[in-house]
């Protein structure tokens, strides 16, 4: 009953939805001068906040009254539906990926969003069509876990009304700790004259040079073995740390699946390979981290497999495989590359 009540808009209580979006989603919700999220704002009656800041990563809040909140979010929908539509336009892609929003939820609220065994989220799943998974861990430095909804426009919609009556019902327990991105950071990659800095799992251009990004991903440019200084970016340099050139590690460029902000839509895919590395034990610690965080931020950000064969009797070193696609296993090199050297040269944590 209370559903009906919500999707008819008659249950008139004032929410707040924040949604974690990327730099180029956030872009498209703007417009140009800010005239789309002005339409949004006009047509919907909801707030429609954006944080600030220079962040890969911003918070979109919206709030208002149930039924401006249903409307802003079919605002979005439709038009990152538009998105990719023009996207595919200029590829050959014949799947059409679909709609993905990212919601950020109080994780006391999450258990209710799942259900006794999964089964709310399921029931979620198959009277709306859209896909739901609520992440395992929360977001960095606070108590608010991402659930992303995708699917159509329409589906993600039904979603989002389900949601909020959940939201509704179960209000959130204890104080709430906010996610805040953080601020980019400065660039640690160097690859054809071009910095990058890592976004989650994408290399980044820095600044924003998508044209270059895009020759060089169609050039597919090789990447610079670790350990192997590169030319440091014009204008900016790393400096020397105890006296040591800190090296840094240029990020190979051949996967388009890096690089979603200029060829969305495209399943170029590479097939998973393998890479073994062999690593000091005493030089172990720092790869792993306190309870394994570090071993974990790096699974997360490349998005490969990585596996750490136990200690061997006798031995010095410790094996580590590393399973995904080329661009995968690179950034994983890169990362765990970053921390021994950070290691190394005493700069402390990455």
């Amino acid at each position: 009953e209370m559903e009906s009540k919500v999707s008819e808009g008659g249950l008139n209580v004032t929410l707040t939805i924040r949604l974690l979006m990327h730099g180029k989603e956030v872009g498209s919700i703007i417009g140009k001068k800010g005239e789309t999220v002005k339409k949004m704002r006009e047509e919907s009656g909801a707030r429609i906040n954006i944080s600030e800041g220079n962040c890969p990563e911003r918070i979109v809040t919206i709030t208002g009254p149930t039924d401006a909140i249903f409307k802003a979010f079919a605002m979005i929908a439709y038009k990152f539906e538009e998105d990719i539509t023009n996207s595919m336009s200029n590829s050959t892609a014949t799947s059409k990926p679909p709609v993905t929003l990212r919601l950020v939820v109080p994780a006391s609220q999450c258990g209710s969003l799942i259900g006794k065994g999964g089964s709310k989220i399921k029931e979620i799943r198959e009277s709306t069509g859209a896909q739901v998974q609520v992440a395992g861990d929360m977001l960095p430095n606070s108590t608010e876990r991402a659930v992303t909804i995708s699917g159509t426009p329409d589906a993600i919609i039904q979603c989002v009304k389900q949601i909020c009556v959940v939201m509704l019902e179960s209000p959130p327990k204890g104080a709430t700790i906010p996610y805040r991105p953080k601020p980019a950071s400065t660039p640690v990659i160097f690859a054809g004259g071009q910095a990058y800095t890592i976004q989650g799992q994408y290399a980044i251009p820095h600044p924003d040079q998508l044209t270059k990004l895009h020759q060089l991903a169609m050039q597919q440019t090789p990447f610079t073995p670790l350990g192997q200084t590169t030319p440091a970016f014009p204008g900016r340099s790393l400096g020397s740390v105890a006296g040591k050139q800190r090296s840094s590690v240029a990020l190979p460029l051949p996967a388009l699946t890096m690089f979603p902000c200029i060829c969305p839509g495209l399943d170029a895919s590479p097939p998973a390979s393998t890479h073994e590395l062999t690593i000091p034990n005493d030089l172990i610690g720092c790869i792993i981290g306190r309870q394994g965080t570090k071993i974990n931020e790096i699974r997360q950000m490349s998005g490969a497999q990585i596996k750490i064969a136990n200690a061997t009797e006798g031995s010095s070193e410790r094996q580590i495989t590393i399973t995904g696609t080329p661009a995968n296993i690179s950034l994983a090199q890169y990362l765990i590359n970053a921390r021994l050297t950070s290691e190394v040269t005493g700069m402390g944590a990455l």
